[in-house]
């Protein structure tokens, strides 16, 4: 089969889709598919940021045309990114299904209006963010939501399937009224990180860290729940003043917010920005060497960072929001609190920080059950029998 994976950005650029992306794609090349992923120069949206020059524009790796097409976007806060010559890619290449990546983006426009000009049928895997998670202020929430009003509907009533990664996003994409073609629920895989480096807390020393540490990974967006994180590290830190928090991941545009608090609270010492950690053995020390992992979300549709964190051993703190409840049992593989509540994720955090026989059970409780349900191989298949469905009708 002749398969189409549009999405904004893809690896080396980082994220949790952009992975997605890439270990579908990679795997159905393996099965046997002809598959191309188009997608932008891109590294990052916001700070907007294009990928080095040295990235080539076109190439095949492990077995996967790559199309970086060149991305422009309005101003401001009427930030959206255009992708030009990708109807005129599609039209030259002729897939014979097209899997769009992520709700209200421009692909899924363009997929649509390719659909209609060559009855090409095309899926959408929403990656749905609802409209009081996405970053910018005011102007930004008015115009997600003429869209969800307003041009939503065709794009999504068009297509031959939506895929959703929990029942959580399955309602509230379903909230928003407008029809739907045939949902299919399918969770992400897990993808195992290499060992890492051998030593005496080698991450911890890289950053010369004497005591333990919490961790965060994941970009430094507005909807990762930093408001509650730093007054709740506080308090944590006023109990153990030899604890750091240790942030890992691309800046989304909140790492000034973040330092300028951390000074507020009398803390920049103890709160440490790594940034997008490249090398994944050390990343894998990270998250086995952390004492607690955190996701302090708003929101999040799955929440696929907290299987690489359990499958450390490492036990997890994170919001009741989104797809997160319906794999991270409370009090079996870590704890679950309220969304935008300090005193709540601070407990929680220090209802493990002093006991590390419960640290043990909840970590491994993750690791030997909860990590072994979720594989790309299994998601590949599925995702694989929707497009031959979808292909033969």
């Amino acid at each position: 089969m002749k398969i189409a994976e549009l999405s904004t950005r893809y690896p080396p650029g980082p994220g949790g889709v952009e992975r997605h992306v890439r270990e579908i794609a990679v795997r159905l090349a393996q099965g046997g598919d002809s598959v191309g992923v188009y997608t932008t120069e891109l590294e990052r949206e916001y700070p907007w940021r294009r990928l080095d020059r040295s990235v080539p524009r076109e190439e095949v790796r492990d077995g996967v045309s790559i199309h970086r097409l060149r991305a422009i976007s309005l101003p401001g806060e009427f930030h959206y990114p255009f992708v030009r010559g990708l109807a005129t890619a599609l039209r030259r290449d002729r897939p014979e299904i097209v899997h769009v990546h992520t709700y209200g983006t421009n692909q899924a426009a363009i997929a649509r209006r390719y659909s209609k000009r060559t009855a090409t049928p095309y899926v959408i895997t929403a990656h749905y963010h609802p409209i009081w998670s996405i970053e910018g202020g005011w102007v930004r929430h008015r115009i997600r939501g003429f869209y969800d009003r307003v041009l939503a509907a065709p794009v999504m009533a068009s297509a031959r399937a939506v895929i959703v990664q929990s029942e959580e996003e399955e309602r509230l994409i379903r909230a928003n009224g407008f029809p739907l073609p045939t949902v299919v629920r399918i969770p992400p895989g897990y993808t195992p990180l290499p060992p890492p480096p051998s030593g005496d807390r080698p991450f911890a020393a890289s950053l010369d860290l004497p005591g333990p540490f919490l961790l965060f990974v994941g970009r430094l967006a507005s909807n990762k729940g930093f408001g509650a994180l730093l007054p709740a590290f506080a308090r944590l830190s006023r109990h153990d003043p030899s604890a750091s928090l240790v942030l890992v991941g691309a800046d989304g545009g909140q790492r000034p917010l973040i330092e300028r608090t951390a000074r507020e609270l009398g803390m920049e010492a103890r709160v440490r920005i790594v940034g997008h950690v490249e090398d994944e053995a050390r990343l894998a020390a990270a998250f086995r060497e952390a004492r607690v992992f955190v996701l302090a979300s708003e929101y999040e549709a799955f929440g696929l960072v907290l299987l690489e964190a359990l499958a450390q051993g490492t036990p997890v703190v994170a919001s009741r929001v989104g797809g997160i409840p319906e794999f991270i049992e409370d009090q079996r593989a870590g704890l679950l609190v309220p969304p935008g509540d300090p005193k709540a994720l601070s407990e929680a955090l220090l209802a493990l920080w002093d006991d590390p026989e419960r640290r043990h059970r909840l970590g491994e409780y993750g690791r030997t059950q909860v990590v072994p349900r979720y594989s790309w191989e299994g998601v590949v298949g599925r995702l694989h029998a929707v497009f031959e469905d979808v292909v033969g009708r």
